[in-house]
């Protein structure tokens, strides 16, 4: 079977009209560089942003003309307001009144309970390894926990959990997670090859971690835990903006540098109005293997002094160790190849206190109950 090209797709696209029923939306220059990935194609179509809820179902026509092309076995269409460069705008449909813009709110993922970013101003700190540990500390509470790995252009999950494959639908459309020691996952990495580089703009990202969230029959959830891409940029302030998220974890290691760039990160979700559950110091010490003695290679208590300098939080330090790193590279969790370990340990109080702010955030929105005798 030849591969999909990108002539192809737009040869398809021009079967779809424009955002009026006049023209086509290549020949209106609406749609983005389209991306292939195998048997998997992703781009986005430029609409006015206040008509964006109206214009779906263009969303939906151009994903299934796109589908219809032999050997592509799913599409990915985001709708953007950014335009493409030299092309023109598409006119507005004509009404009675002008429209208000649609509110854009932080509606709920049906069946999930809680969501909880973990997140690190820079990349390189342990902020994925952390993640998966932590969800599967939090399941071993007795929660049921997934989680969603967000970070676009590096995805972990599908190593660190050790996962093959591809991930099956219902209906066409609604994806169903992958699942590992009990958890369910979604993640960008089961839909493209590992060393397939992902070139994307910000609004193909956002949709794609959009369509993750939002797309993907969950069913009951306690808590989802979202590995969120590093650093604090748009892709990481639009999550934080759009997912309703019942708070976040920030994850440092314990040197100067390291810290400024956490700081970003809280000043994020501060920004947006996050709750910040805590900062976990990662890499806190490194425990020889040979001695069993400890060594602060990055200095060590750092994150500590900066969570009680700011007023959250400190929720862990978690050392530099060897079964950390092996069992995380065999996709044999620390947390479930050694649960009665020191290290699950560890990770098991950092999901206690996680899960206690959470609740205790929960009910301070609910506010006291009224009791009338």
């Amino acid at each position: 079977m030849a591969d999909v090209t990108k002539s192809e797709v737009l040869t398809r696209l021009k079967q779809v009209k424009g955002p009026d029923g006049t023209g086509d939306i290549v020949a209106l220059g609406l749609v983005s560089d389209v991306f292939i990935a195998g048997e998997k194609v992703f781009f986005s179509i430029s609409v006015p942003a206040d008509r964006a809820r109206e214009l779906e179902p263009l969303r939906e026509a151009a994903e299934q003309a796109v589908k219809a092309i032999d050997g592509v076995s799913a599409a990915m269409v985001a709708l953007t307001a950014e335009k493409k460069a030299g092309a023109p705008a598409p006119k507005p449909a004509p009404s009675a009144a002008p429209e208000k813009p649609a509110a854009r709110g932080k509606s709920d993922v049906p069946g999930i309970g809680a969501i909880i970013a973990v997140a690190s101003g820079k990349g390189g700190v342990g902020k994925s390894t952390t993640s998966v540990n932590l969800a599967l500390a939090l399941q071993s509470l007795g929660l049921k926990v997934g989680i969603l790995d967000a970070d676009i252009y590096g995805p972990s999950m599908p190593r660190l959990l050790h996962i093959h494959g591809r991930p099956k639908t219902v209906n066409g459309r609604t994806m169903l997670p992958m699942e590992a020691y009990g958890l369910k996952v979604m993640s960008i990495g089961f839909l493209v090859e590992e060393e397939t580089p992902m070139i994307w703009r910000g609004p193909m990202v956002i949709s794609a971690l959009t369509q993750m969230l939002r797309e993907v029959q969950w069913g009951e959830l306690d808590v989802l835990i979202v590995d969120m891409p590093p650093g604090t940029g748009d892709a990481q302030l639009t999550m934080a903006q759009q997912v309703p998220l019942a708070g976040a974890v920030i994850v440092s290691t314990p040197q100067d540098l390291a810290l400024i760039d956490a700081r970003k990160g809280l000043n994020m979700f501060r920004k947006v109005d996050v709750p910040l559950l805590g900062l976990v110091e990662n890499m806190s010490y490194f425990v020889c293997p040979d001695c069993g003695g400890t060594h602060d290679i990055f200095g060590r208590g750092g994150a500590e002094k900066e969570a009680g300098r700011i007023g959250i939080p400190f929720l862990g330090a978690v050392p530099l160790h060897m079964d950390i790193r092996a069992t995380s590279d065999a996709g044999t969790p620390v947390t479930v190849s050694e649960p009665d370990g020191p290290h699950a340990k560890i990770y098991r109080e950092i999901a206690q206190k996680v899960w206690s702010e959470h609740e205790a955030n929960a009910a301070a929105r609910k506010g006291p109950a009224i009791v009338f005798e």
